[in-house]
């Protein structure tokens, strides 16, 4: 079917051709042969060069990429309905990875922002009674508020209907329809409008609505879906099969995790058809007109995809950081982003990203968020209840990207007073409490109390078996932070920090500093290397815990004096006087109190259920 469109609309270019120049009957056949097959060698030829350039890591010189730039986006979101719980999960997943960037020294770029256009906006804004841009800018800045609340340290917000991302896909579209790429034909299946998808027949399946009434619905959302036959441009993404199978199989760390690497590559078996990319304008009024015909709307797919490049500085001033691209997406557009989108871009000739890092989606009670059951989570609300770093640290830390996540109350309550306050609060409350440290300083360490394992038996030594294995995990807690954070696995580097942070709580217990006599010189000089041991954790936990929970982190290393020209990657060398070296900020004063570091949270009444399945806290 796809061939025979082809074949029309080459037929009507050759058409043209014999009438602007008069040529013969048997010339124009000769001219339609010519023109098929030269097309068909000239895309051979165009993928088996592309294969060395477009597939490759950084194929374009003037491309290459700079060790030192990181640039991480976020899908831009729909804004036909307010932020819910997996906008923000996007949001903050994508913004612990900048700040772990930066903390690393790299220069980051971190863009999120808003998809406004396209058949469902323009719906909702009709239902609002309102003008489509303005219903646009107030969600807008509803997902704006929420992210400025959460700590979200974006770069770069953009919205579609901006004048330079108009200008952006218009530039890409010109790209693909020069290159012979979109070609203009006739589309008709079923399309899904909440998803702006069309679907295939293997896609839909039959069901009923409320009222009993048969219809079809798309296999992967659930939505109704409609048949549709109208005339429109197409791209020819059935010929990008073979690059982008070579693609993922030369890059195996393309898509992330590898659970949805195998489902890309698994989508790729089956031949692909070719992709409509536009609308007609009478159906869809709220969108970019295709240049040079103003009949026809440009498919939202694919001006919303070019956002990544619109940020970057398509199509003049991109190659600083586009070759530095990744896309954190959720697991319900990965096939946007894993087939559609890296075909657009070898099409246009444009290096793939990085790497597409997928999550997956916040459940209650094992069911999906919808607004019929009743069951949605409002970020907002519960940033306000658990605290903006609160909800942070439990989406990184119980999120796990390639299973789906049951959220409820009870969970979020018990895991913060578990970690934050009463162990990490605890123990930073401990170390600086005027009854055990009575000058407020960060102490001297005595090499006599706690000397090298390995020359144990100087008549001061206190330390005990579990304490050098406190200072083991400490040590090399940093480079197993910085494994799991290279692997995607957040909760695995904050279930490190949470336990060493046991163990240091089992250190401070084990020797009860309370009980020492500050009189006696030598049980001062204890006192002093036990508080000074536990600070030096607490310093390696507050740096690290940066990108995680950024306001807790600054209380806690501003209360031991840490100031923030030290809070780097570079400065998390521990117990230095351990080593024989000099602290740089043992005998220090202490920052000022500013109170509990993260205050116990109370059961409300909606947390006292909690469903029969759930997750433990790993």
């Amino acid at each position: 079917m796809h061939w025979i469109i082809i074949k029309m609309s080459l037929y009507r270019h050759c058409l043209i051709k014999s009438m602007n120049c008069m040529v013969s009957r048997s010339d124009f056949s000769r001219l339609l042969h010519r023109k098929s097959a030269l097309r068909c060698r000239t895309f051979s030829s165009l993928v088996s060069s592309r294969t060395s350039f477009d597939l490759g890591r950084s194929p374009a010189r003037e491309s290459q990429p700079n060790k030192d730039y990181y640039y991480i986006t976020t899908p831009i979101f729909y804004v036909n309905a307010a932020p819910h719980m997996g906008h923000l999960y996007s949001a903050v997943i994508a913004d612990c990875l900048h700040r772990y960037k930066q903390m690393r020294g790299f220069t980051s770029k971190f863009s999120t922002g808003t998809d406004e256009h396209g058949l469902k906006i323009q719906q909702a804004a009709d239902a609002a009674g309102k003008y489509p841009l303005n219903f646009c800018t107030e969600v807008s800045e509803k997902f704006k508020s929420l992210f400025q609340s959460s700590q979200i340290s974006y770069t770069d917000y953009i919205r579609t209907t901006g004048e330079q991302h108009r200008r952006a896909v218009e530039h890409f579209w010109t790209v693909l329809y020069d290159k012979d790429f979109i070609y203009k034909g006739e589309y008709e299946g079923w399309y899904s409008t909440p998803d702006e998808s069309f679907l295939t027949e293997s896609q839909v399946a039959d069901s009923k609505d409320k009222n009993g009434k048969h219809i079809k619905v798309s296999l992967e959302s659930g939505h109704q879906v409609e048949w549709m036959k109208e005339e429109n441009y197409m791209f020819r993404l059935s010929e990008f099969r073979p690059a982008l199978l070579q693609w993922l199989r030369e890059n195996p760390r393309a898509v992330r995790p590898t659970k949805f690497y195998n489902i890309a590559l698994q989508w790729l078996q089956e031949d692909l058809p070719d992709l409509s990319v536009s609308r007609q304008r009478d159906r869809l009024k709220w969108g970019i007109p295709v240049p040079g015909d103003p009949g026809q709307t440009i498919y939202v797919w694919l001006d919303a995809l070019v956002n990544y490049l619109t940020v970057a500085g398509y199509p003049d001033g991109h190659c600083q950081w586009w070759p530095a691209a990744r896309h954190v997406v959720g697991k319900d557009i990965l096939k946007f982003h894993a087939i559609y989108w890296p075909a657009f871009l070898m099409a246009a000739g444009v290096p793939l990203p990085q790497a597409i890092y997928v999550h997956s989606h916040w459940t209650v009670s094992g069911q999906k968020m919808s607004k019929s059951l009743g069951n949605v989570v409002d970020p907002l609300e519960r940033s306000q209840q658990y605290t903006v770093d609160g909800l942070r640290y439990f989406l990184l830390r119980q999120g796990v990207l390639d299973t789906d996540c049951d959220y409820y109350d009870d969970k979020v309550i018990k895991l913060l007073n578990s970690e934050l306050a009463d162990s990490l609060g605890g123990l930073l409350n401990r170390c600086t409490a005027p009854s055990i440290n009575h000058e407020q300083v960060y102490p001297s360490f005595c090499g006599l109390c706690f000397p090298k394992e390995n020359v144990r038996g100087s008549p001061e030594g206190r330390a005990a078996p579990e304490d050098y294995r406190l200072v083991e995990s400490v040590s090399r807690l940093s480079a197993e932070f910085e494994r799991h954070f290279e692997n995607l696995q957040i909760y695995k580097a904050l279930e490190t920090v949470s336990h060493c942070v046991r163990q240091t709580n089992g250190f401070f217990q084990r020797h009860a500093p309370w009980k020492l006599d500050r009189n006696n010189p030598q049980e001062r000089r204890w006192l002093d290397t036990i508080l000074h041991v536990a600070m030096e954790c607490l310093r390696v936990y507050g740096t690290l815990l940066q990108p995680v929970v950024p306001m807790t982190a600054d209380v806690l290393l501003s209360r031991l004096s840490v100031e923030p020209s030290r809070r780097g990657w570079e400065d998390l060398n521990f117990l230095n006087r351990y080593q024989g070296e000099n602290c740089p900020f043992e005998g220090r004063t202490l920052g000022s109190d500013t109170g509990i570091l993260f205050s116990r949270l109370d059961r409300t009444e909606k947390a006292e259920c909690k469903p029969k399945k759930s997750k433990k806290v790993k």
